[in-house]
């Protein structure tokens, strides 16, 4: 009896050694910000009309082994925001719309998958396509009752000692009068900040003990420090996702711990859901997919000791592939080469920089050049009248020398959009979130956990229980 009570035992042991052994070391957890399941098919739909096909085309993350679906209501609401969703995702609690790392309460703080990782001696990183104090990012760091204290939730940043963070900037870094500005604050605390992009990370940043990485003064001025472009309207000065993985990547390994954890955020998918701008929104899920590939790049390189895990926070805009005839063009959206957002920042910089000049000859070059309107996208006559019908308020604003010749313009731009829905045969329930399903995807040792329904408030306590961190 007493030899096989050892046998058992050293069996006992064996075991949990090899378990510690398969531990997984390095944790990606990516979040499409609004991005439901019709987002990705939608994209993938996209790929397959492309190639003259009916059907999909698959991107790499929908690939993933593991595929199940997340439900994203919050603990106040059918439908969250992405400061709930973000929490539900970070801290696997659910809260009240607009909190950050708060339960209910709005007073009591719940630790992050992040800060567990910290705790187990992982080196960790934040890192988003817009504002590092933006919902999402701050659900990883943050503890306040409302999502607009930008100002705190820059100082919970500083205070969290997290070796890496990037996205385009601090949003509103000085809403605090006589006191120091944010990017002051995380100097203070130990953090390097760069702002020449991945060059400069290159040449300077894999020295630094912390790092914030962010997007140039210069190309922030434009979009006010809120986010990176969209994909679309990237040019090559502009901070990109992809490389914010690379250098996350690059700078988290080289820190003297086993392992790290790294948080990742698509943000403008929502951004462009918000504004049902289609073509963009497709072309942010793959400009996510590209970074998600760098990822995975450094999975194939450490199979047996890396996860992915990709979700999003909620749904936004109600996407439906269809509007009622029984076809779809989303091949036509291969023509939208900036967003709407560009094109009426475009049409509005030509009218102010050349009034005179500002004909509806000279707003048509735009259209084709940009949206494909008579070049790849033939216009039926009422489609046609209808934008000629804004170009006439355009045209009485400018004769009337009314100051909102810039929201007429913003109108004849928003007359685009729903055209492209409309010939793509894609329709929009709303600009603001849904309850729709979002997809988590996942591959490494351990991920079967995510496989079918799931809430959003397992998602990281699974993941902690793979990687062997202490969830609280």
């Amino acid at each position: 009896m007493r030899k096989r009570f050892i046998f058992c035992l050293l069996v006992c042991i064996v075991a949990l050694a090899a378990m510690a052994e398969s531990q997984v070391k390095y944790v990606f957890y990516f979040i499409g910000d609004g991005m439901g399941v019709n987002q990705i098919n939608v994209t993938e739909t996209y790929l397959a009309a492309l190639k003259g096909k009916i059907g999909y085309e698959p991107i790499l993350m929908a690939s993933f082994p593991v595929v199940g679906m997340v439900n994203t209501y919050s603990a106040t609401n059918g439908v969250t925001d992405s400061a709930a969703g973000g929490t539900a995702l970070a801290t696997g609690k659910k809260t009240k719309n607009g909190a950050i790392g708060v339960l209910e309460d709005l007073q009591t703080p719940c630790t992050s998958i992040a800060a567990w990782a910290q705790k187990a001696g992982k080196a960790v990183g934040v890192a988003t396509t817009v504002a590092i104090t933006h919902a999402t990012p701050a659900s990883f760091y943050g503890h306040q009752p409302k999502r607009q204290m930008y100002y705190e939730l820059g100082q919970d940043l500083c205070r969290s000692g997290y070796d890496f963070f990037a996205g385009c900037d601090f949003h509103k870094p000085n809403t605090k009068e006589g006191e120091p500005s944010l990017r002051e604050q995380a100097k203070a605390a130990g953090y390097t900040i760069l702002t020449g992009g991945y060059k400069e990370y290159m040449k300077k940043g894999r020295k630094a003990d912390k790092l914030i990485m962010l997007q140039s003064d210069e190309q922030n001025q434009k979009l006010d420090s809120d986010h990176l472009p969209y994909a679309l309207d990237q040019d090559k000065n502009d901070l990109t996702l992809e490389q914010i993985v690379r250098a996350g990547i690059n700078f988290l390994s080289s820190k003297q711990t086993d392992g790290f954890f790294f948080q990742i955020e698509g943000g403008m998918i929502d951004y462009a859901c918000h504004r049902n701008d289609i073509g963009n929104a497709i072309n942010e899920v793959l400009d996510m997919d590209k970074a998600v590939k760098v990822a995975y790049e450094f999975y194939q390189q450490h199979p047996d000791e890396t996860i992915i895990v990709i979700t999003a926070d909620h749904e936004t805009g109600g996407l439906v592939m269809g509007t009622g005839p029984y076809e779809l063009h989303t091949d036509i959206l291969k023509y939208q080469r900036k967003s709407i957002d560009e094109l009426t920042w475009i049409l509005q910089q030509q009218y102010k920089k050349a009034p005179k000049k500002f004909t509806w000859e000279a707003v048509q070059k735009q259209l084709k050049e940009l949206m494909g309107f008579g070049a790849g996208i033939e216009l039926k006559d009422k489609e046609a009248e209808r934008l000629q019908e804004r170009w006439a308020k355009i045209e009485k604003a400018i004769a009337d020398n009314e100051e909102k010749v810039g929201d007429r313009i913003k109108d004849l731009c928003q007359t685009v959009k729903h055209i492209l829905s409309e010939k793509a045969m894609i329709s929009w329930a709303s600009g603001g979130h849904s309850n729709g399903y979002v997809p988590v995807y996942a591959i490494g040792p351990g991920t079967e956990v995510f496989q079918g329904r799931i809430d959003n408030i397992e998602i990281a306590p699974a993941m902690a229980k793979i990687a062997g961190y202490e969830a609280e």
